[in-house]
């Protein structure tokens, strides 16, 4: 309902990672069921930018189907216990959907994430959330940037745990000095570029 976008991330190995499975419906579980069957995909990371609903929704459906936990950072495990809570302020309904609220492996700056032939650089970049992080992946030219940075915008800062001035800095000091052609994915929206925040982007 909120149009988040779940990435699936693979290579010529076949090993690929989820990031911020926001998946609701079942028609949604089975799309991402069927790419990765489709493709002989086999999915050996579950990866979260941050742990706000709308971006964790699918995680209690990779547990069942993959057996997979979230990486994230621990700094947002106040939200992952909060879920449903998250879901009844935002969306005015109740939610009734178990969530593991397990964190397999902490995220923070400078940390790894290994899966075929590629690796991600975490990135911190708090602000949106306390432990929001980015993914980076230098050979390929990618950042996974999840709400922390839109295509000419930034994420809202207004909600439990927000900082505007933590934002920017993070995005000024450690997003926008990457190579200007990098190409940007977002936690909603369309794609952008380091180029075009560079230039466009009236918060940096």
């Amino acid at each position: 309902m909120l149009q988040e976008n779940c990435y699936i991330v693979s290579d010529e190995t076949g090993e690929c990672v989820i990031i911020d499975c926001g998946a609701q419906y079942q028609q949604e579980y089975k799309a991402i069921e069927q790419y990765i069957s489709s493709n002989n995909l086999k999915v050996v990371h579950l990866l979260n930018t941050h742990l706000h609903f709308d971006h964790v929704m699918g995680n209690p459906f990779i547990l069942r189907t993959y057996q997979l936990n979230t990486m994230a950072s621990t700094r947002d495990q106040y939200l992952y216990e909060n879920v449903s809570g998250q879901f009844r302020m935002f969306m005015g309904m109740n939610y009734s959907e178990e969530f593991p609220c397990f964190i397999a492996k902490d995220l923070d700056e400078g940390d790894t994430v290994a899966f075929g032939s590629h690796t991600f650089r975490i990135i911190a970049t708090p602000g949106h959330t306390p432990g929001g992080i980015c993914f980076y992946c230098a050979e390929e030219g990618v950042l996974f940037s999840g709400d922390s940075l839109f295509r000419f915008s930034i994420g809202r800062t207004d909600l439990e745990g927000g900082s505007t001035s933590q934002l920017i800095q993070a995005l000024s000091q450690k997003v926008m000095t990457l190579p200007a052609q990098t190409v940007v994915y977002p936690g909603h929206g369309p794609t952008t570029t380091i180029a075009e925040e560079q230039m466009n982007n009236p918060y940096l």
